[in-house]
């Protein structure tokens, strides 16, 4: 049986296929059409996942959207009436694009899809999954638990923007729920917006800035915008907002409580900004600390299970799991809407057909996400013709001796691009769509934010480590592959700072080594950890081997393959324009190896200005 899931017409559009139960392709729509974020109907994402099965769309048996369109259109309607007559305005420039993609949104997937097959049984073949059972299906049913709480987070989906379910082999049951507009998601993205950031693209930002600031303002948001119970429970003061009826997120009762104006979009970052977000990132911990603790009291679960955006606050994630309430934490790699097409395919599957679940995999942590390497892949056949007719210049070394090349380039402080195999599935750059560097050196940070990646220079870096290496490294002794895991570098790798240095405030600590990696620790000693395994990247892990024979670490900076503001890479030539518009030195596309100074300086790129600023 094979089932096609969706999700589109929000943001993060995506396709996912599984066949029988097993996982078999997943993209996101912006990968293909290059604009970030693309909510866009995922025809590239769909013919990909496809292609990959060699199928037409006559040979699904059942499409599933990740969300109830009618549903949401309810809740649109019924809170601008619960608020009137404020937000008429708003209201009246929605309510035509609302009639067309939501209240209609049945009719519109039902013509998108016969553009792919005439004949598309749309009344019997299309399904629609509630938005918070899709993330909690995408979190569940690939994890290695046969039985779990499942916490999904988000800004909104219908109604729900916090639920919980019970997972036990194939059944998933949603036990509760808070409703819009109370949403640890939306409280989130309020302070992306007053800090100057783009809701829905900017939270890791916010995420990122928070340790260079302090909680300051975390009592008043406790005391005036939030309602928190014991159990985690919660209410949002919606006089301070305005998300439901307006174009903005906060308002001047916002403005007046945290004394001034919302940070304009390029305005210079103060410290008062990085104590706004150590401030929202510590209430948002405090509030999923509740939820998780009292789940755990109530249910005396052993496995958690976590999905939505808010899944995504890696930091957070690890407070849990150094929390110790559940013995096994899993969280979807593709937490955000993306995951949400997977999530609509396998409730399908589970729930709809009834259908078991595959048996789990040798041992306790083996999920089904195939290290979530779920995207395209290109032959080295077709990779040598794509290269050649844009006009590198490379060698093509064997295998050893490319990885011992990189290995080299990265140990003499290179910055590398690095495309391999199947495209990661979600946010995060795994190894496959990948810029490497050397995390022992002092400059690499800067470096990378600032000649490659065009973007904000306080942006921390992600370690990749060999799992076998962790422990040794940092203070965290269990699987991460999905970087989705916070946690501190190991005391005895960090360095001792002076008294000057201990007293800096906000950016001015940046530039202060602080460990043996200093270009992956942050300023407040933690780090972003992927877990590199050599059953599911084999090449990865051999790379990160070969240079701790070369240096004696075994951990490499790991950061996305894209510039500021676009989508991460996904064919040959991406990967191509991206190297030859940034000051990385090195590119090895499959077993192809690129030197800067080989090619043709008439064909470098002004690729800093090529994509709008996310």
């Amino acid at each position: 049986m094979r089932i096609l899931g969706v999700s589109a017409f929000y943001h993060d559009s995506a396709a996912a296929l599984i066949e029988d139960g097993r996982i078999v392709a997943a993209a996101q729509e912006e990968r293909f059409t290059r604009k970030k974020h693309d909510a866009g109907f995922p025809d590239h994402a769909i013919k990909f996942c496809l292609s990959h099965a060699g199928i037409g769309l006559q040979d699904v048996d059942f499409v599933a959207f990740y969300d109830k369109p009618f549903l949401k259109f309810e809740r649109l309607l019924e809170t601008y009436l619960a608020f009137a007559p404020r937000g008429f305005r708003s209201f009246n420039m929605a309510i035509p694009v609302w009639l067309r993609e939501k209240l209609f949104q049945k009719d519109l997937l039902r013509k998108k899809f016969r553009d792919f097959d005439p004949a598309f049984d749309w009344k019997n073949k299309l399904l629609f999954a509630e938005h918070h059972l899709s993330h909690a299906a995408s979190a569940f049913f690939p994890s290695p638990f046969e039985d779990a709480i499942v916490l999904t987070m988000d800004g909104v989906g219908e109604w729900a923007t916090t639920s919980v379910a019970q997972g036990h082999a194939n059944s998933l049951n949603v036990t509760k729920e808070i409703h819009f507009p109370h949403s640890l998601g939306l409280l989130y993205s309020a302070f992306t917006y007053y800090t100057g950031f783009r809701v829905n693209s900017g939270e890791y930002k916010v995420m990122g800035l928070a340790p260079y600031g302090e909680p300051e303002f975390a009592n008043l948001i406790l005391d005036n915008l939030i309602d928190l119970k014991d159990d985690g429970s919660f209410r949002l003061d919606q006089s301070y907002f305005d998300y439901c009826t307006g174009l903005r997120m906060t308002n001047a009762k916002f403005d007046a409580l945290f004394g001034g104006a919302a940070r304009a979009e390029g305005e210079l970052l103060t410290q008062r900004h990085m104590n706004l977000a150590a401030s929202v990132q510590a209430v948002t911990e405090e509030v999923i600390l509740r939820l998780t603790r009292g789940l755990a009291k109530e249910t005396g679960a052993k496995n958690l299970c976590l999905a939505g955006g808010v899944a995504l606050n890696c930091v957070a994630n690890g407070k849990v799991l150094r929390d110790s309430q559940f013995e096994n934490i899993w969280v979807q790699p593709a937490a955000g809407d993306a995951g949400g097409a997977l999530g609509a395919a396998l409730a399908a599957y589970h729930i709809y057909q009834d259908q078991p679940r595959l048996p789990a995999g040798p041992d306790s942590q083996s999920d089904s996400m195939q290290g979530s390497y779920l995207g395209p892949e290109f032959e080295q056949s077709d990779i040598q013709q794509r290269l050649t007719e844009a006009g590198a210049k490379f060698m093509v070394p064997d295998d050893d001796v490319l990885i011992g090349d990189t290995a080299l380039a990265l140990a003499q402080g290179k910055a590398v691009g690095w495309f391999q195999g199947r495209m990661e599935f979600g946010p995060r750059a795994l190894g496959g769509r990948s810029i490497l560097g050397d995390p022992r050196s002092p400059v690499m940070q800067k470096t990378l934010n600032l000649r490659v990646k065009f973007r904000e220079s306080f942006r921390p870096f992600a370690p990749s480590v060999l799992r076998e290496d962790a422990a040794d490294w940092f203070d965290m002794d269990t699987d991460s592959p999905y970087m989705l895991m916070v946690a501190d570098v190991k005391e005895s790798r960090r360095l001792a700072m002076s008294e000057e240095e201990e007293a800096l405030f906000g950016i001015d600590k940046l530039n202060v080594p602080r460990s043996d990696i200093p270009a992956v620790t942050h300023v407040d000693y933690s780090a972003r950890i992927q877990t590199v395994h050599a059953d599911t990247n084999p090449r990865y892990h051999a790379l990160i081997r070969q240079f701790k024979k070369e240096t004696g670490c075994p951990v490499l900076v790991n950061t996305s393959f894209n510039v500021r503001g676009e989508p991460i890479v996904c064919t040959p030539e991406d990967a191509w324009r991206c190297f030859m518009g940034t000051d990385m030195e090195v590119l090895v596309v499959g077993n192809c190896f690129l030197l800067k100074e080989d090619q043709d300086p008439a064909l470098k790129l002004d690729y800093k200005d090529a994509f709008e600023l996310d």
